[in-house]
């Protein structure tokens, strides 16, 4: 992207397929993965599509999104363009924060997903593997996404917000964290103050959140010499430059944007990976052999020996690829933009689509077969071709979190049972309802103990 903009410069392509006041909205909504597809494959590079008056332009290749991805905050904002995340996070909250302090509240949760606790969370999330599966028996069959949507939630609450927290967490807080998920749907990014009954139960949500968060920061200051080492100590120690400590609407803030970040995007993730195990269970025979050289002998899981698993690392890689996280990525554009003679205007919303860029066959040969075994180069453009957690200066804050999270859940759970699918292969879909990819429910999967 270049400074100059000149008055002869060309405009963006426009996408065909607009209605009047509503634009591509209906489309989009209908599955905005495919239309982001059609918009690449139709326009080309930049593709302008409109959503109910905010037009937005999609950037698509590795150059695009490495523009995208690299831009100075003063031409591209995160802030401006995810708005709909203030009612969820809070008020003065990232997104809803002046510069400077969100930088700062951004590093402080940067540094709650440090080494130093890393290292401790591992086990943790082995722990409440273990506890999960106690239950199970020899064999049976359960809905996984429901699963580890329940089960993301849990590890995420103890590494993070410490085992106080988890073991006083009940059905209550569940449900608040589902109303503040449901919160984030689509049209929440055209207007997240409309009059609709899931607002509204969001925020409730977020008021009765930063409640019950209250009560444990209270009572951790109270005994304020204990050491925790997890993310909600770091956020009480956290200052300003001026040496003032965050609030409690601003801890709660962090709390739930972390949270959305090391178990939002985990649950459907470990879903899909468990039903990729089952649909294609050569590959998991490998990984079954990577880690019972690793901890066949009852070797603990620990954060060390988790960071070299190559077969497993692959496989999860994979994953990613196929079903990324977060299918849409947006900025608001500052200022004016020249891309390569076009003119991307002020107002207007730039957006990069990782499921697109995931199956572009230029990069990814055959891109729907999942293959863990493909040949991946690393050169520049592949790091902007593949690109699950983002990339450049905003690159998410969570990803090594997640990424440990699924080493630590599968290398526990692969140990002790096996999976196969109970559905057809070509029934286990991507859910393009959110904004946030998961399997479509229910994925169901039958399991076996090892003998």
């Amino acid at each position: 992207m270049t400074e100059a903009v000149t008055p002869e410069m060309r405009l963006p392509p426009k996408v065909s397929g607009e209605k009047p006041d509503i634009g591509h909205m209906e489309e989009f909504n209908g599955n905005f993965a495919r239309f982001l597809m059609r918009c690449k494959a139709e326009c080309g590079e930049l593709a302008e599509y409109n959503m109910a008056g905010q037009r937005t332009v999609l950037m698509s290749g590795p150059e695009a999104q490495e523009a995208f991805l690299k831009g100075l905050d003063k031409k591209l904002s995160r802030a401006a363009a995810y708005q709909a995340t203030v009612p969820v996070f809070g008020r003065g909250v990232i997104f809803d924060a002046p510069p400077e302090r969100m930088k700062t509240q951004l590093k402080i949760q940067v540094d709650a997903l440090r080494y130093q606790n890393m290292r401790s969370y591992a086990a943790v999330i082995a722990q409440e593997v273990q506890d999960w599966v106690s239950g199970w028996g020899e064999e049976g069959e359960l809905d996984f996404l429901d699963e580890f949507i329940g089960l993301t939630l849990n590890t995420a609450c103890h590494c993070l917000l410490g085992a106080d927290f988890r073991y006083k967490m009940t059905e209550e807080f569940k449900a608040l964290y589902h109303d503040l998920e449901k919160g984030l749907q689509a049209i929440a990014f055209v207007d997240p103050y409309l009059q609709q009954p899931l607002f509204e139960a969001r925020d409730n949500a977020r008021e009765r959140l930063q409640e019950l968060i209250s009560e444990i920061i209270t009572e951790r200051r109270a005994n304020a010499h204990q050491e925790y080492g997890d993310a909600l100590q770091t956020f009480m120690l956290g200052t300003y430059q001026d040496g003032t400590y965050l609030t409690d609407n601003e801890i709660t803030g962090l709390v739930i944007a972390t949270m959305f970040a090391g178990h939002h995007t985990s649950s459907g993730t470990a879903a899909w990976t468990a039903v990729e195990l089952a649909r294609n269970p050569v590959f998991a025979t490998e990984i079954l052999d990577e880690l019972s050289g690793l901890f066949g002998q009852g070797q603990e899981i620990t954060f060390e020996n988790l960071r070299e698993i190559p077969r497993l690392e692959a496989f999860i890689e994979e994953v990613l690829r196929l079903h990324p996280p977060l299918v849409l990525l947006m900025r608001r554009v500052m200022e004016d933009i020249d891309y390569k003679g076009i003119l991307i205007e002020a107002g207007k919303t730039v957006a990069i689509s990782t499921y697109g860029s995931h199956r572009d066959a230029n990069y990814f040969p055959d891109p729907e077969t999942f293959d863990p075994h493909r040949a991946r180069a690393s050169t520049a453009e592949m790091m902007w071709a593949y690109i699950p957690f983002g990339g450049g200066p905003h690159k998410c804050a969570g990803n090594a979190f997640a990424l440990m999270q699924l080493k630590s859940i599968f290398a526990a759970l692969l140990s002790k049972y096996e999976f196969e699918l109970v559905d057809a292969p070509d029934t286990y879909q991507d859910d393009l309802s959110a904004m946030v990819l998961k399997p479509s429910s229910p994925s169901r999967l039958r399991y076996r103990r090892r003998g």
